[in-house]
C-alpha cells in the first residue's frame, strides 16, 4: 500500500490552519516521499513547487473544509497561470497525492481531491531535430570560440548517443562509463540503473575530452583548492565545469541553448529535445518500441508510445508492401 499507519501521526490543533502548519505538513509529506517512496530529487522538488503554488492560491481558505467545487476553482487558477498541459496535470497529481497523505494522517476526514478528474493530456508531438540538424549541432562547439569545446562536443554526443536525461548525465561517474565495452550505466528515476550502449563517435569525443582538456581543468582545480585531483569530491564526475566542479544541470541547458542558437535552430531546444530525437531516430531506423523503452528507462510502454507518431510514413509503406490488401 502507498500509505501505512505505522508512522507518527500529524495532528491539527485547531480549525484555522496557519502558514507554519501548512509548512509543517508539506515538510512531513516530502520526508514521506523521500524515505518511504524514495522518489528522485527532481520529483521531490516538483511536488514542493506544485504544493507551494497551491498554498498561494489557498490563502485564508480552510483546507479541511474545501469542496470539490472550490478545488475546481483551483484548476481554473492553474489555467490562468499559462501552464503547459503536462505541468497542469502534474499539479493535479501532486494535489491528489498530498490530500491522500493528509487523510492517512487523520488531518482530513474526506478527500475531495480524489474526485478531481485526471487531466487528459493532448498527445503533443515532441520537439524533434532532423538528422541534419543533429549533425550540425554536434560539431557546433569550436576551438576558437568555446573554452571547453571538446567537453561540449562530448556532452552533446553523449546526449544523442544515449538518450540520457540531463540529471542522469550530470550525475554520471567515470566508473559508469565502460569505453572498451562500448556502454555506460545511467541511474534514472527511483535510482534505477540501466545499461545503455555508446556509439563510436560519442566514444571518440569522450576520449578527446578526457585526454586533451580534462587534465588542464583538474590542474586548475588543484591549484585553486590545494586538493589533489584524486581526492576532490568531484574527481570521478564525467563532465566538469571550467573550475573543475561537477557541471550543473542549468549549465547543461544553457550549453545546448547556446549551440542551438549558433546553428540557427530554435532556442527552445533543450537536453530533452536530444532525448526525443534519439528515440525518434531509433524508431525510424527500425528499433523495437520495447527496446527503446528499455534504453530510455521508461517504467511504462505508454510513455514510449508518444514516439510512434513520428514514423507514420514508414509504417504506411510497410503496410502497403507486406499487407495483402495494402
Amino acid at each position: 500500500m502507498l500509505f501505512n499507519s505505522h508512522r507518527r501521526k500529524l495532528t491539527v490543533k485547531n480549525v484555522e490552519v496557519s502558514s507554519s502548519r501548512q509548512s509543517e505538513w508539506l515538510d512531513a509529506f516530502i520526508r514521506f516521499l523521500t524515505k518511504e517512496l524514495q522518489l528522485a530529487d527532481n520529483t521531490l522538488l516538483a511536488y514542493r513547487h506544485d504544493l507551494e503554488r497551491f498554498f498561494l492560491w489557498l490563502g485564508s481558505r480552510q483546507m479541511e473544509r474545501l469542496t470539490v467545487r472550490q478545488l475546481a476553482d483551483y484548476i481554473v487558477f492553474l489555467d490562468n497561470q499559462n501552464l503547459a498541459d503536462a505541468s497542469r496535470a502534474r499539479h493535479i497529481v501532486s494535489l491528489r497525492v498530498f490530500f491522500r497523505y493528509l487523510q492517512s494522517e487523520g488531518i482530513l476526514k474526506d478527500n475531495p481531491a480524489e474526485l478531481l478528474g485526471s487531466s487528459k493530456l493532448w498527445q503533443r508531438v515532441p520537439n524533434v531535430l532532423t538528422r541534419q540538424m543533429v549533425d550540425e549541432l554536434l560539431v557546433s562547439p569550436q576551438p576558437d570560440e568555446d573554452k571547453l569545446y571538446l567537453r561540449d562536443r562530448a556532452i552533446l554526443e553523449f546526449f544523442y548517443a544515449t538518450g540520457c536525461r540531463v540529471s542522469e548525465l550530470v550525475n554520471m561517474r567515470l566508473p559508469d562509463v565502460h569505453i572498451s565495452e562500448g556502454y555506460c550505466f545511467c541511474t534514472g528515476k527511483g535510482n534505477k540503473q540501466r545499461y545503455v550502449p555508446i556509439g563510436r563517435k560519442a566514444i571518440d569525443a569522450f576520449n578527446r575530452w578526457m585526454t586533451e582538456e580534462r587534465p588542464a581543468v583538474e590542474e586548475r582545480r588543484t591549484k585553486r583548492t590545494g586538493i589533489p585531483k584524486d581526492l576532490h569530491k568531484d574527481a570521478d564526475c564525467v563532465f566538469l565545469s571550467h573550475s573543475g566542479r561537477k557541471i550543473r544541470r542549468e549549465a547543461m541547458w544553457e550549453l545546448i541553448k547556446k549551440y542551438a542558437i549558433r546553428i540557427g535552430a530554435s532556442p527552445a531546444i533543450s537536453p530533452h529535445t536530444l532525448r526525443h530525437s534519439f528515440a525518434t531516430h531509433l524508431l525510424e531506423g527500425g528499433a523495437d518500441l520495447r527496446q527503446i523503452q528499455e534504453i530510455l528507462g521508461h517504467a511504462s510502454i505508454m510513455t514510449t508510445q508518444i514516439y510512434t507518431h513520428v514514423d507514420q510514413s514508414r509504417l504506411k509503406s510497410i503496410h502497403r508492401k507486406f499487407h495483402p490488401r495494402g
